[in-house]
């Protein structure tokens, strides 16, 4: 209302001419504001608590459809002010009354990740810098768990039989695993339990898959994610042998 209101004022005061040219600033400061609120949408869905290198937070902002990132500054989140990504968004903005026309908008900001930040805080404005957007490299590959093939690798134990770790050692060199996954076999009690293991670049939970060979049934499984997340124990080998009960 309070908009609409100038708009009558300024046509009253200032004429046609002057109403053309405050409809154009009007219309330019609202694709603006919507630039602005689409920016803090993106400072929220990477807001977070953990500590991230600073070409990581640039690399995951670069993702977002739409979004071009101009620079980035700092090191990590938790250190000094955390980290700084500029970022140019692009809109339109409709210019003239009688015969409008769409033309294009764009508009820099900075974001400021750090683990001691506010989830709140409006995004800077920013003069863009010059020259072309940044590129990020790959993202580094987790190595795909070998779940299918464990299962068909895996000796059988009769019911009345003895697991043999010789023999699921064997089973788990002929799948010549990726060096990056963390083996664990362990025997006890008859059983035998395996546990294979990786960190994912981004994620906090670990990739993982469990085996327990055991007389009268070999299982493959993948514990869940709570169970998989940091201090739980859940890819722990004895998690093989004991199965932890599903979290409720």
């Amino acid at each position: 209302m309070r908009r609409i209101t100038l708009i009558a004022l300024s046509l009253l005061v200032t004429g046609g001419c002057g109403v053309a040219t405050y409809a154009k600033q009007y219309a330019k400061q609202n694709a603006t504001d919507d630039l602005r609120d689409r920016a803090l949408r993106i400072a929220h869905r990477f807001y977070s608590g953990r500590d991230r290198p600073a070409q990581d937070m640039g690399h995951l902002v670069d993702e977002v459809e739409g979004v071009e990132v101009m620079s980035v500054t700092g090191t990590t989140t938790a250190q000094g002010d955390g980290v700084g990504v500029v970022i140019r968004l692009s809109g339109t903005a409709s210019e003239g009354a009688i015969e409008p026309r769409t033309v294009p908008v764009a508009r820099c900001f900075e974001l400021r990740f750090s683990t001691f930040g506010d989830w709140d805080a409006e995004p800077r404005d920013a003069v863009c810098p010059t020259g072309p957007p940044l590129t990020f490299a790959p993202w580094p590959k987790t190595p795909r768990m070998p779940y299918e093939r464990l299962r068909e690798a895996l000796p059988r134990v009769p019911a009345h039989g003895r697991a043999d770790e010789r023999k699921v050692r064997a089973a788990v060199a002929s799948l010549h695993l990726d060096p990056a996954i963390r083996i664990e076999i362990k025997t006890e009690g008859g059983v035998v339990g395996v546990s294979f293991s990786v960190k994912p670049y981004l994620d906090q939970a670990l990739d993982c898959i469990l085996a327990r060979v055991a007389p009268g049934a070999t299982d493959v499984w993948s514990p869940s994610r709570i169970q998989r997340m940091p201090g739980e124990g859940g890819c722990d080998v004895g998690n093989a042998i004991h199965p932890m009960p599903p979290p409720h």
